[in-house]
């Protein structure tokens, strides 16, 4: 009996380091609030950011990355479920106040009803779970506590009270250090577990108060003050993920490790003002380039070639390529594409567009996200396509002004920053597109929504 005990013994602890040995480590960098164009291998003239630098050197770098939706809450939540605002739910950051006052207990309940939306979806962190992957929450977290996202660890707890509605102590991670993270890989690797990490920082977002060694960088003569401290939150940021990018090294696992990057969505501070100043009109929440593009990169070494790739890539396609690497179950219904044969064996993605929607930033109606629906928007080559529609704003009118109400259409290869619209030149694009966008909307009531003409 005692050999029959020590035999079973042996396999189980063999088939434990048979998974850690097989599966990757999976760890999802996310930027906050962080434009496209603020990084060094990006071309900026004055952000440096070495470490991503670094990584972006060592990956599939997709230069043309992009979120579907140009919010936080809504782009974390596509990241968690792999599915588009419009089929997860959460479409905006907070239930209006407009229909409750906050705070109120209709407001709360409202709130709560919100955060069991994810309930309805199997998270990446529970479906590498069944995997036998350990996984990890840091940084921005709006779903209630880490268990509640299907993380075996994690800082947020879910206490309002506590840090407010991003999360609570999930915000300290990069700004107060990197201990949890280090001790989490200590714990997969006594466990010889995979592992998965949400890195997820509340970084280069406000409040922009670099540390002064920082700072100093930054000013300089002309520059006006709240330019200097984004710059330098840019830099923090970075900062944090060459320290992040220290403790797979120094833990001998970065090898073994697939490392993603992506920004939740874009921002354009504007030199006026205190630090919550942004160009409203092209920064983020909008479907413009400032609210939405990324570079987006995949990095495993030995297994993902590095190099620059020409195709367009969006968020969406993250959940399922997790998914693949780890040898995960894959929901069926997912829309995002899986990467790995493409990412491994140096091929082309032959999607042709991509696509994306913009919801007021408070949700109207939670049951109908179609009530809070500003923009639909395809890319396609290098024409981008923009619908507008009338859902209802209540706070942040400023960020969604729609003066243009008519489609909008830009070629982003002539002008990536969408200043000369050529809807009117080029009206077989318009239709042509917009029968596109009417055919992936993944919503079924397709008679309720209400375009501006």
């Amino acid at each position: 009996m005692r050999h029959l005990f020590l035999s079973l013994l042996v396999t189980v602890v063999a088939s434990s380091l048979s998974v850690a040995a097989t599966k990757p480590n999976i760890v999802l960098i996310i930027s906050d609030d962080q434009s496209w164009t603020d990084y060094s291998f990006m071309g900026h003239p004055d952000i440096k950011t070495p470490h991503i630098d670094k990584l972006a050197g060592q990956s599939a770098l997709f230069r043309r990355g992009y979120v579907p939706t140009a919010l936080c809450r809504p782009s974390l939540a596509t990241l968690l479920t792999g599915h588009y605002a419009s089929t997860h739910g959460v479409t905006g950051n907070d239930p209006s106040p407009k229909y409750a006052q906050r705070n109120s207990k209709l407001y709360n309940e409202r709130r709560a009803q919100l955060i069991t939306y994810i309930e309805k979806f199997q998270t990446v962190p529970a479906l590498l779970g069944e995997q036998g992957y350990l996984s990890h929450q840091s940084g921005k977290f709006w779903e209630g506590s880490y268990q509640h996202g299907g993380f075996t660890h994690g800082m947020t707890r879910g206490f309002p009270e506590r840090g407010g509605r991003h999360g609570d102590d999930g915000l300290n991670i990069g700004r107060q250090g990197m201990k949890e993270i280090s001790d989490f890989i200590g714990i997969a690797d006594k466990q010889q577990k995979p592992f998965f990490l949400w890195y997820a920082p509340f970084l280069p977002h406000t409040p922009h108060n670099p540390p002064q060694r920082l700072l100093k960088k930054y000013q300089a003569e002309g520059r006006p003050l709240p330019i200097a401290k984004y710059y330098a939150m840019c830099d923090w940021f970075d900062e944090t993920c060459g320290e992040l990018m220290g403790i797979l090294d120094k833990s001998g696992k970065r090898k073994d490790t697939l490392v993603i990057y992506v920004t939740d969505n874009g921002w354009i501070q504007n030199p006026n003002g205190n630090g919550y100043s942004r160009d409203p009109s092209r920064s983020k929440q909008t479907p413009y380039e400032g609210g939405i593009r990324t570079p987006i990169m995949y990095s495993w070494p030995g297994k993902i070639p590095p190099g620059e790739r020409s195709e367009l890539t969006s968020s969406i396609d993250i959940v399922p390529t997790i998914l693949a690497a780890a040898g995960a179950k894959m929901p069926k219904d997912l829309p995002g594409l899986n990467l790995m044969e493409n990412l491994t064996g140096n091929k082309a993605i032959t999607r042709k567009a991509i696509f994306g929607e913009s919801f007021a930033h408070d949700i109207a109606d939670l049951k109908k996200p179609e009530a809070s629906l500003l923009f639909r928007w395809v890319i396609e080559g290098n024409w981008k396509l923009l619908l507008t529609y009338d859902g209802e704003v209540n706070r942040y009118k400023s960020t969604h002004p729609r003066t243009e109400k008519r489609p909008q259409l830009f070629n982003l290869k002539e002008d990536p920053h969408e200043k000369v619209n050529q809807a009117a030149q080029h009206g077989d694009v318009v239709a042509r597109l917009a029968k596109q966008i009417d055919g992936w909307y993944p919503v079924k009531e397709r008679k309720v929504l209400k375009t501006f003409k």
